[in-house]
């Protein structure tokens, strides 16, 4: 009886980095969740508290081949993707499929269930923006065979298929552009800047940056954007969301920052640019404070000392030198 009486929600992508907070986000309000990840880049380890719980359950499955979820969905959170550019170089053809096949069968799930699904997109699809700070109506600067389009593209198109689904399906959609967010649960080794910083400051390692480290970011900490994720769900915007934290710093300015909290005695040093790096990331949230009442709360200094110091309480062994290199995408 229990069970019957708790909403369900399907969430894809489960064990990765988000996907596993908005498990913990959706167990807390008492949702039945099932979490599904095909582990190509998720971890166990980040959703295993949940497995003995009664409303948790797990299906280790690819989204890109057909769906079947048994009972009633009232949500899908469509999370299933690559978003390092280390993975997405890696595996490239998986990305695309992600993105086009596993949304659309996620999509047909949604319809088949009379369920409301809501796509994480990404920043990315501004590519490297000729405007600041990017707008939900600007529509992107981005190569689509570059070494970024396998990503950029494939959640272009998945905005694009979901939309489509929206308007000729009447299908309840959702979909949140997701700034750069971080916190507990990154992958050291993943390419992206802040757990690549914290990494090798905490292995007492020079930090890595390209060209002269100016490009700049917007970091948004992961409650905040678990946060914002949650009212786009509830809210009744069926357009793209901006969610992310306005906030502009360099890399220059992070990696100083991440050198001082640990009290990391190694130094900045500098390579050549990698490909379309993009030169500045800061979201627009005025809808999201307009449609949502949501901002973020936490600050990137907090963020920071909360993620180093989840970091700092794995094992020794999770430090090992992994060529924690920040994108390292080939000239």
């Amino acid at each position: 009886m229990e069970n019957k009486i708790r909403k369900r929600i399907l969430i894809t992508g489960a064990a990765g980095f988000l996907g596993s907070h908005l498990c913990d986000r959706f167990i807390q309000e008492e949702y039945h969740v099932i979490g599904m990840d095909n582990l190509i880049t998720g971890d166990l380890r980040n959703i295993e508290h949940l497995f003995k719980l009664s409303n948790f359950e797990f299906y280790n499955h690819d989204v890109s081949k057909f769906v079947h979820v048994p009972g009633h969905l009232d949500y899908i959170l469509h999370f299933a993707s690559p978003a390092s550019p280390i993975d997405y170089l890696k595996i490239p053809i998986q990305t695309l499929k992600v993105g086009s096949l596993g949304t659309h069968n996620l999509l047909g799930l949604a319809l088949e269930k009379k369920a409301r699904i809501l796509v994480a997109s990404t920043s990315e699809i501004y590519g490297d923006p000729l405007v600041s700070p990017q707008s939900e109506d600007y529509w992107g600067n981005v190569n689509p065979v570059g070494p970024r389009g396998v990503y950029d593209e494939a959640k272009r198109f998945q905005e694009a298929i979901t939309t489509a689904y929206h308007n000729f399906h009447q299908l309840e959609t959702r979909i949140v552009r997701i700034f750069n967010t971080f916190g507990p649960r990154m992958r050291m080794n993943d390419g992206r800047a802040v757990p690549t910083f914290i990494t090798q400051a905490l292995l007492g390692e020079d930090i890595t940056l390209f060209g002269n480290g100016e490009q700049t970011r917007s970091f948004c900490y992961v409650t905040d954007q678990i946060e914002g994720i949650f009212k786009v769900l509830h809210s009744d915007c069926t357009t793209p969301i901006n969610i992310g934290n306005t906030e502009e710093i360099s890399l220059n300015q992070l990696a100083s920052e991440i050198l001082q909290i640990t009290q990391a005695t190694g130094k900045k040093v500098y390579q050549p640019l990698p490909t379309e790096d993009p030169k500045q990331r800061k979201p627009d949230i005025s809808k999201a404070k307009r449609i949502l009442n949501w901002e973020p709360e936490t600050s990137r200094i907090a963020g920071l000392e909360k993620t180093i110091a989840y970091y700092q309480s794995l094992p020794i062994e999770n430090l090992e030198h992994k060529d924690f290199t920040y994108y390292n995408f080939k000239q």
